[in-house]
């Protein structure tokens, strides 16, 4: 048995997008941090089950989410509003749990539009977010950003998700990332002190080379530039065009938000 999991948080707008694209699932559990839109009603005439949770964090939330659904799941796929599952990799979904799968996660990597168009080489393409889950099997460490520990093997999709981060428009984006930027600063605290763990740049895990690489940056001087020009001319960010030019733009802003709260908080 397949359950599909939201998170939400007043979701009106993008969910019924959503919840479509999971129709293909045996149940669907839309798990939700007390919005005050029209997010629970959506999900509820859409069939979905709605369990409410007072938000912590997002290992927190994502953890007490792998522990809900029904007795019989088996697989969890676990997805945000904001992502949509297209007819391509719902039929990989089909096809990989009917065939006796031999891990116990899968990674998914998303395609991040932006300005009407994917954002291919702005946003970092391919980056891989573990999204589908054989249930009590694997547990998710990180309060932001989040890190996914399986018990078994892992596995990656040849499918994409569709993910439409400014569906709530700009101002709701930027005030997102001021909360992240207070959460990724507090946890950039900590994970200084730890190594970074060279050898694992070179890692045929991409994500074990994605923390390596983002441990390492931590100790770069000018990291906000640093990671504009990575991502605008390393990883040819220009080739989106206007659009990558003001995404790469958003990066860096983020990663200022982070620097100063970072350096706030070593001063403290």
């Amino acid at each position: 048995m397949l359950t599909a999991v939201v998170l939400t948080y007043n979701e009106e707008g993008i969910l019924p997008r959503c919840l479509e694209g999971l129709s293909f699932a045996d149940h669907i559990l839309v798990f939700d941090s007390h919005s005050t839109d029209r997010t629970r009603e959506i999900a509820r005439v859409s069939g979905a089950q709605v369990i409410e949770r007072t938000f912590d964090h997002y290992a927190g939330q994502r953890n007490a989410a792998l522990a809900s659904g029904p007795e019989e799941t088996d697989w969890i796929l676990m997805v945000d509003a904001d992502e949509i599952v297209g007819p391509e990799l719902r039929d990989e979904i089909r096809e990989v749990l009917a065939s006796d799968p031999g891990h116990d996660l899968y990674r998914i990597r998303r395609k991040d539009h932006f300005q009407g168009r994917w954002i291919r080489y702005s946003s970092g393409y391919p980056t891989w977010f573990p999204r589908l889950f054989r249930k009590g099997k694997v547990r998710v460490l990180r309060e932001i950003n989040e890190e996914y520990h399986a018990e078994g093997s892992s596995g990656e999709l040849k499918g994409h998700l569709d993910h439409f981060p400014f569906n709530k428009g700009m101002q709701w984006w930027l005030d997102k990332h001021r909360r992240y930027a207070e959460m990724e600063a507090t946890v950039m605290m900590e994970e200084t002190r730890q190594p970074i763990g060279l050898r694992n740049l070179l890692s045929g895990d991409p994500i074990l080379r994605r923390k390596a690489q983002k441990r390492l940056s931590y100790h770069l001087p000018f990291r906000p530039a640093f990671v504009f020009l990575a991502f605008y001319l390393l990883k040819r960010g220009f080739l989106d065009g206007r659009a990558g030019l003001e995404f790469c733009k958003l990066r860096y802003r983020y990663e200022k938000m982070i620097a100063i709260r970072y350096k706030s908080l070593k001063t403290a």
